[in-house]
């Protein structure tokens, strides 16, 4: 009798499909805490996927030849930071450029969640 209550337990399709749905549950849940970004590239395909890995694979593989020079870091910090200062300009002027197309009061500056919302519609 010991041996029917193991199989019982084993052959109950419930307990596995309801911790299935659980773990898909939370699965689902950590990506909406962290983003529509790095939700959608998980639903676009594993080749977003493979590629954010092999970029996070190039970093870890940088930081296993840790002795880089104090010099090399920081000219990669810098190019890094003026690479950013490049993004963020360009999406400066993409906004400016919008906003010059949507009809608004020209007192009124848009807020760049304004802007995108009154471009939508």
């Amino acid at each position: 009798m010991p041996e029917e209550p193991a199989r019982d337990s084993s052959s109950s399709p419930v307990s596995p499909a309801d911790s299935l749905s659980n773990s898909d549950g939370e699965a689902d849940r950590p990506p909406k805490r962290c983003g529509r970004k790095r939700r959608s590239s998980r639903k676009n395909g594993e080749d977003s996927d493979s590629s954010t890995l092999g970029k996070r694979g190039k970093k870890s593989s940088n930081s296993s030849n840790s002795p880089q020079s104090f010099e090399e870091l920081q000219t990669q910090r810098v190019m890094a930071n003026v690479r950013e200062r490049q993004r963020t300009q360009s999406l400066n002027d993409a906004f400016a450029a919008l906003r010059k197309i949507i009809p608004t009061l020209p007192s009124d500056k848009l807020s760049k969640i304004q802007t995108l919302k009154l471009a939508a519609r």
